[in-house]
């Protein structure tokens, strides 16, 4: 007789092995603790004099070479460098425009350029949230300061389920009992085991300061994390053949209607599927944004192309409420089309494209953003039709752009090496 083998999986937080010892007492007939064994170290090379090792990894190049003044100048011109000084290396955001550059740079130095791409290895990969293993729900008290303050739905959604995986890490211990250290603890859990992004980790430490600070109206206070520094990657674009392919590659009236809207107006997913048929303003050929992110109201651009687009595409599906509705949307109870459903369109019609890049719908609305400053549009403009606080952040575009890069010639075409 053969029986049948079964497993639960339960998230590795403090308390949960006494409580499967007292759960389970005798019938455990033997326990035993095993820690998944490191990776193997991956052998770098190390580079000799005259020798340049880049590799390319994670939206970034790491240049190792031994020191050379001409080449480190060479590196500061470069915006977002950084010299990690704990491994011995520097760091450039990865652009086409920036590889390039220090490939240049180094064949005019006459050094060796030794170059490698690094994979993803899954246990770089982040680790997925367990949450069968919860025992408590998010705050009453917490939801309500967050909507009492006017935060956005999004912004409810993430703070809400970031406090409820820290409360849950104590499953044992009352929120009001939980001390800096605690937090401090909880943080380095999601670095080191849960191999969360700097992102991730800096949304989780506001999520905990916003209920002492604003739920339990205690101080403001800094709290001694080692918060991360964000990754400076530079955005992914598409070129405009790119863009024109995708377009051309989705077949469907409504779907190429919402991938044009995006990228003709700049929008963010969740401005897309929050439009209204009233924001769309024929007669002065804008589009109305209400209460995007930071709570702000913005117009952008109605393009004639789109215009006709979405014109032909309202006659053909006659929407309701929500410029672009769900399925089973009436009039009386409208339903916003999906944020899923408009990247799995996406998706779809890059790979038709045959397009191998990684790319989402934001890649559209940076998209848009580059190819405004390549065509001449004042990056002020740019940054009221994205939406942006503050100047630096619609800044970033001009790293990206490769206009005219074709047309610089490196200085060593201008000597005279015939013999």
């Amino acid at each position: 007789m053969e029986w049948e083998s079964y497993h639960s999986e339960i998230p590795n937080y403090p308390g949960n092995l006494d409580k499967i010892k007292r759960h389970f007492g005798d019938r455990i007939s033997e326990l035993t603790e095993t820690l998944e064994p490191e990776p193997p170290k991956e052998e770098i090379y190390i580079p000799e004099k005259g020798q340049v090792l880049i590799i390319k990894e994670k939206g970034s190049l790491k240049l190792h070479f031994l020191y050379h003044d001409e080449l480190i100048k060479a590196v500061k011109q470069i915006p977002f460098y950084r010299w990690d000084a704990a491994q011995k290396h520097w760091i450039l955001p990865f652009s086409p425009k920036y590889e390039q550059e220090i490939r240049q740079k180094i064949a005019d130095l006459g050094m060796e350029l030794i170059f490698r791409k690094k994979t993803e290895s899954s246990s770089e990969k982040r680790v997925k949230l367990n949450t069968q293993g919860f025992t408590k729900t998010c705050p009453p008290e917490y939801i309500q300061k967050l909507q009492e303050r006017r935060y956005s739905p999004q912004t409810l959604k993430t703070y809400s389920a970031l406090f409820t995986e820290f409360i849950n890490f104590f499953p044992d211990r009352e929120v009001d009992e939980l001390n800096e250290k605690d937090i401090m603890d909880f943080s380095t859990y999601l670095v080191v085991n849960r191999k969360v992004s700097s992102s991730y980790q800096n949304q989780a430490i506001n999520a905990i300061k916003f209920y002492y600070e604003k739920v339990k109206g205690g101080q403001r206070k800094f709290y001694p994390i080692d918060r991360p520094q964000r990754e400076k990657n530079l955005p992914e674009v598409c070129s405009e053949e790119e863009v024109v392919s995708i377009l051309k590659n989705t077949s469907n009236l409504k779907h190429r209607a919402i991938l044009t809207t995006i990228y003709s107006a700049g929008l963010r997913i969740s401005e897309l599927i929050n439009l209204k048929i009233s924001h769309i303003d024929s007669n002065r050929m804008q589009i109305r944004i209400e209460q995007s992110k930071g709570k702000k109201d913005r117009y952008t651009l109605l393009s004639p192309k789109t215009l006709k687009l979405l014109r032909a595409y309202i006659k053909a599906y006659t929407p309701h409420y929500y410029l672009f509705e769900g399925p089973g949307s009436t009039r009386e109870n409208p339903i916003a089309y999906t944020a899923r459903s408009v990247q799995v369109i996406l998706k779809d019609s890059a790979k038709k494209a045959g397009i191998s890049k990684k790319i989402s719908v934001h890649t559209l609305r940076h998209s848009f953003a580059t190819h405004l400053l390549e065509n001449g549009t004042d990056l002020r403009y740019i940054q009221s039709l994205l939406g942006h606080e503050s100047s630096k952040t619609t800044e970033i575009y001009t790293h990206v752009t490769t206009k005219g890069f074709d047309q610089i010639k490196s200085p060593l075409d201008q000597l005279d090496l015939d013999d």
